[in-house]
């Protein structure tokens, strides 16, 4: 007879067999490329302002400063991310199944109701519960696609414990927001019939905009350590730009990423006064000044623009159609498999493992959607930046950096299908563009910008 247990040692064992293939093929070699281009600014000759500037030819010079191994290892790490989405639907709809197959999933829900006999007790109870067994499930695979490969591509140097202490952490989180947020829908499913996907969408977005104002302020410090950022030529740059841009702060802050990555990232956040600009040890140990202020003019851009506001309404429209979709397909799944799995309508808890597949497959088809929202948002940050920082070469060798995990020139299709940010080519023939039609400007400042020192952390 299978049991629960033995179909859960199958699923170790399948996954172990696909660690050690893909670590065979990976580390051997990955280690022994330098990833990072060295700290400070780099401009190519060919990209210095001059009469016969020509923006192809700069955005040539500054791709050509990476070698072709990092090229390599760059298009290698992102190439294969793709089949990482494919590998994490297949294992999350996996689950999702051994979980009803087995039962595990009925008898949570039966001893949730038993537990917590009034509704919105026992809902949030069996959430929590199938929350917490499907990181169980998805952890070897995590381990690899978020740890372990990770590792062999030298972006982050971060111990097993402490990156496992991040997911706990992050399991928390996820499982107290998402009990209220699916409690919630549950709530919508059963007093609305079969206009609950209206209503869940738009409960999707008042919890999205919550979370997006309270958690780089509530949230992110339980990963990291935010401190103030010290008095210097980095702060001020900051501040100044932030007062220009009519960014109402002057709470400016450094977090220790390194431990955990070797990504740059900076952000700004916040609402009424809470608003924050937060920087990485990362980008102020190495980058320059005008990477620095670039980077922090396209976060702004974000900011002032309300991007936070308008992009979660592009994407639960989005939401709203992968409701749609789950609405007909849930249905018509529990019209076919409810008797046997011994489940009852939409609004039966025991049910979510079902749902869970299903919108995990509708939002994997929707991703070249998504991503198109999200890089088009990013794109007009991109232009606020630059005309906001007025650093084209600070953005291009920012965008350079991010090569260590970004493929710099996909084809048309593969960015439109797979990429949530403008490309690195696109982003720094921007940047040259940009440039050619500002070379007075930059001509005035650039020699006193060169003698910058790079930022660094305390």
């Amino acid at each position: 007879m299978n049991t629960p247990g033995r179909g859960l040692a199958v699923l170790r064992i399948l996954l172990l067999v696909l660690l050690l293939s893909c670590m065979a093929g990976h580390a051997a070699w990955a280690g022994t490329i330098v990833r990072d281009l060295p700290p400070g600014l780099q401009i190519p000759a060919a990209a210095q302002p001059g009469p016969g500037f020509d923006a192809d030819q700069a955005t040539a010079a500054y791709l050509a400063q990476l070698s072709p191994e990092q090229r390599k290892l760059s298009d290698q790490y992102f190439e294969g991310g793709y089949w990482v989405q494919l590998w994490e639907l297949l294992w999350t709809v996996g689950a999702c199944v051994l979980l009803l197959l087995s039962g595990i999933s009925r008898r949570m829900s039966e001893w949730s109701q038993r537990i917590g006999r009034r509704r919105w007790i026992g809902t949030p109870i069996y959430i929590a519960q199938f929350l917490i067994a499907l990181f169980v499930l998805e952890l070897p695979l995590s381990i690899y696609t978020d740890y372990l490969r990770e590792q062999q591509y030298r972006l982050t140097e971060q111990a097993f414990g402490g990156w496992m202490r991040d997911q706990l952490v992050a399991l928390g989180v996820n499982t107290v927001f998402g009990a209220v947020v699916l409690t919630a829908i549950y709530a919508a499913i059963r007093r609305s019939g079969a206009r609950w996907w209206v209503w869940a969408t738009g409960l999707t977005y008042v919890f999205l905009m919550i979370f997006l104002l309270i958690g780089p302020v509530y949230v992110e410090p339980l990963f990291n350590a935010y401190k103030p950022l010290p008095e210097g030529p980095t702060r001020e740059a900051v501040l100044s730009l932030a007062r220009a841009n009519q960014v109402p702060t002057d709470h400016v802050e450094w977090f220790d990423a390194s431990k955990q990555t070797t990504r740059l990232s900076a952000n700004v956040a916040g609402f009424l006064g809470t608003t924050r600009i937060a920087l990485n040890d990362n980008l102020l140990n190495k980058s320059s000044l005008p990477e620095i202020k670039a980077v922090l003019g396209h976060e702004m851009g974000h900011f002032v623009l309300n991007h936070t506001v308008k992009e979660p309404i592009l994407l639960c429209l989005t939401v709203g159609l992968a409701f749609a979709l789950l609405h007909l397909c849930m249905d018509r799944a529990l019209g076919r498999w409810g008797g046997r799995l011994k489940l009852g309508d939409r609004a039966d808890p025991a049910a979510l493992p079902l749902a869970f597949a299903l919108v995990s497959v509708i939002f994997f088809l929707l991703t070249p959607v998504q991503n198109s929202i999200i890089r088009s948002y990013e794109a007009e940050a991109d232009a606020f930046g630059l005309n906001a920082a007025r650093e084209p070469h600070g953005w291009a060798m920012a965008a350079l950096r991010l090569s260590t995990y970004r493929k710099m020139e996909p084809g048309p299709v593969e960015e439109f299908v797979f990429y949530d940010h403008p490309s690195g080519y696109h982003r720094i023939h921007a940047a040259m563009v940009w440039l050619k039609e500002n070379q007075a400007m930059v001509r005035a400042s650039e020699a006193a910008q060169n003698e910058q020192a790079p930022g660094t952390a305390p």
